[in-house]
């Protein structure tokens, strides 16, 4: 009996400690629990989060400011209410006691991240999100006033990651507004991180959006006091809606004598005409000190400053434009000595069978499309990393210009007998040939690709300016038809029997014309020279010159090595390389090291002269005036625009009639890369000069495009309005 009564009782103790055990295991869980729920911060590996309040305290029936502090790691960001072309903006979910309400989050002014082609908006290092929250009057003082947020964001550096924390904060309830007592630092911080009404007038007008493409121009006019406008670094419009631009694009910005402009692309969801366009204006001054401007403005139509037929082009007119412009290509003269040579090689070819000068014709048409191919790529890669560039943009680089140089004057050396890789005048007069000539026939192609991107030929322009503003595959297709175009005339030539019947017998002559052919060769690099004085300086003549010169030993040294001993011939062929890298490399080295400006050289030319350089300032004061506005957009590079400089627009008749009227004749030099000529060819939907455009008097929204190859006549009528 009496073990059993222990037995009993041992269990009661057994039962009776477990459950005070469980009982205690509950207070702790639920302690650990409740510290959770009020605890007013949180962290994960890349932000803490804090949640803080305006006041230490509220008064029943008051408003108080609630925040979310992210004290953010380096090189992590989250987002804004509009995060750009991806992420998600943060949210803030709440709950409150009964009868208060939450505001939807005030957002500080963002920043801008762009990788590549992305562009985003967002927050690094440290922002606070406030919400407005009302106080419900039925609390009693005494009480305690509990808000819960349950915050979700998005963090990136190159990888993103969702989070989400819980976070609390518990404040007494208190009669009088003087017992509230100070609140967090940070609310301060972040109320004057919110951007402000804007203090000057702001307009933005929208061009109506192309059917085809779904792009049009946003531009926004900030009505900026004089002095104010140079005190501006850097000027961002970020809109409060997403798709309203194109986030990755440059927002060209014009200085005007009435304020800034803005030019920026509209996005995938524009807005429409008449509606309200909001968003933050962020103006960087001089000094690194930022401040963001809310803007609310309607949005008016932009007149198009582009004629009909221009804006109305689509993508298989711009095919065939690009088509027809590559065929007038092969008569400009940086072309047509190549299309000659091709031709003088189709001669030396009679004795060839009809199926083999058909595949001399393919690989020729094989190596002008791969060169456009390569060009189409280039622009391509460099719209995506925010570019911007247009036709013959290669013929800004002084390297370029160089090599250019240098390959034309190596063409010129073998056109003239100096050297010869192989016995054939089958491609760029030997150099690269036999094999039987297919592999001349291949490099031909892509020296006349080389040679034609300086000139631009009717219907071109249209084509190529639609094509720089297409997706990929269809600037790659305009780009292959303009291609195609180049070639078309030597194809048909190859693979059609009748017209070769009009070519000349081979004969003594072929060797003469070889020869004759090489002086369009060094006449193409001597002006090659003169463009890269324009870019580089006057020293690079000596440093061209000097590569030339060197070029040529090594091309008489591996020539007169030819027939020697191998020893020799391989000496002789090694010493003639290293000449030529010799050359190459210090020139590269040369050309490419800075040099002072030249802008004043060029204004002094300008005031000997007819015309004044270039600017949009310049230009918005002129039609300000009311006064008529002759524009040439040139390059030292384009031959197009030299010829249409010497033939018209410098010939007498012009420049008394410009005289007569008072025109005010501007010229934009794109020899090298001008971001502000570059984004008034874009208004035009051109990717390339030249661009002649006349506004009348009084007539700043109607301005008159001329064609791409002048005569003076042409250019009086235009000016006159017939």
């Amino acid at each position: 009996m009496k073990k059993m009564v222990v037995a009993v009782f041992t269990l009661l103790l057994v039962f009776s400690l477990a459950a005070q055990s469980q009982q205690d295991a509950n207070v702790v869980a639920d302690a650990a629990i409740t510290d959770v729920a009020v605890s007013d911060k949180a962290s994960t590996p890349q932000v803490k989060a804090q949640l803080v309040a305006s006041v230490a305290a509220v008064v029943p029936g008051s408003e108080i400011y609630l925040g979310i502090n992210q004290q953010i790691i380096p090189h992590w960001h989250t987002y804004w209410v509009n995060p750009g072309d991806s992420g998600n903006a943060t949210t803030i979910e709440w709950t409150l006691p009964e009868g208060a309400s939450a505001s939807d989050i005030i957002w500080p002014a963002p920043s801008r991240f762009s990788m590549g082609p992305i562009t985003n908006y967002a927050y690094e290092n440290n922002v606070t999100l406030l919400s407005k929250i009302t106080i419900p009057n039925a609390l009693a003082v005494g009480d305690t006033f509990t808000a819960r947020a349950l915050v979700d964001w998005l963090v990136c550096e190159e990888e993103c990651i969702p989070q989400q924390v819980e976070l609390a904060l518990s404040l007494p309830v208190v009669a009088t507004p003087a017992e509230t007592g100070a609140g967090s630092e940070l609310i301060a911080e972040a109320q004057a991180r919110l951007p402000i009404p804007v203090p000057w007038d702001v307009t933005a007008k929208q061009s109506v959006i192309d059917s085809e493409t779904g792009q049009g121009t946003l531009d926004l006019h900030i009505a900026l006091p004089a002095e104010q406008i140079a005190q501006v670094q850097d000027i961002w419009f970020y809109p409060y809606d997403w798709g309203r631009i194109r986030q990755s694009d440059p927002q060209i910005r014009t200085d005007l004598a009435d304020g800034i402009q803005l030019n920026i692309p509209t996005g995938e969801a524009p807005a429409a005409i008449g509606d309200q366009l909001a968003g933050v204006l962020v103006i960087k001054e001089q000094q690194g000190i930022a401040r963001g401007y809310e803007i609310k403005a309607p949005l008016q139509a932009l007149a198009n400053n582009q004629p009909p037929s221009e804006l109305a082009i689509s993508f298989v007119g711009a095919l065939l434009f690009a088509l027809l412009g590559g065929i007038i290509l092969n008569l400009m003269p940086c072309v047509f000595p190549v299309l000659s040579i091709k031709a003088l090689s189709l001669v030396s070819h009679s004795h060839y069978s009809a199926q083999q000068i058909r595949r001399q014709g393919y690989v020729y048409t094989l190596g002008v499309l791969a060169s456009f191919a390569v060009l189409a790529l280039l622009l391509i890669l460099l719209k995506a990393g925010g570019s911007q560039i247009g036709w013959g943009f290669q013929f800004q680089s002084p390297i370029f210009v160089l090599v250019v140089a240098y390959l034309l004057f190596a063409v010129g050396l073998s056109l003239s007998g100096v050297f010869f890789i192989g016995g054939s005048v089958a491609g760029v007069g030997s150099s690269l040939t036999e094999k039987p000539g297919y592999s001349g026939s291949f490099f031909t192609g892509v020296l006349a690709t080389v040679v034609a991107t300086p000139c631009t030929a009717p219907f071109m322009a249209a084509a190529l300016g639609y094509a720089v503003a297409q997706p990929p595959v269809k600037l790659m297709a305009i780009f292959l038809s303009l291609g195609l175009g180049l070639a078309l005339p030597y194809l048909l030539l190859s693979c059609w029997p009748r017209l070769q019947g009009w070519l000349p017998r081979p004969g003594l002559w072929m060797e003469r014309a070889k020869q004759f052919l090489a002086f369009p060769m060094y006449a193409a690099a001597i002006w090659l020279v003169w463009v890269l004085v324009q870019q580089a300086g006057v020293n690079a003549v000596i440093v061209a010159l000097g590569g030339m010169l060197v070029i040529a030993l090594a091309a008489w040294l591996y020539d007169s090595t030819r027939t020697a001993s191998n020893r020799n011939r391989v000496l002789g062929s090694a010493v003639a390389l290293l000449l030529v890298l010799s050359a190459l490399g210090g020139g590269i080295f040369a050309v490419n090291a800075p040099v002072a400006s030249n802008t004043s050289n060029k204004n002094a030319a300008a005031a000997d002269a007819n015309w004044e350089t270039f600017s949009n300032a310049r230009l918005q004061e002129l039609l300000a005036e009311g006064k008529p506005v002759f524009l040439n957009f040139t390059a030292s590079w384009c031959i197009s625009c030299l010829v249409n400089e010497r033939v018209a627009l410098s010939s007498d008749s012009v420049k008394q009639h410009f005289a007569k009227e008072g025109i005010v004749y501007l010229k934009g030099d794109w020899t090298n890369k001008d971001p502000e000529i570059t984004a008034f060819l874009q208004k035009f939907k051109r990717s390339g000069v030249p661009l002649y455009v006349f506004y009348p008097a009084g007539q700043a929204n109607q301005p008159v495009e001329l064609p791409q190859i002048l005569t003076p006549d042409l250019v009086i009528e235009k000016l006159k309005g017939d």
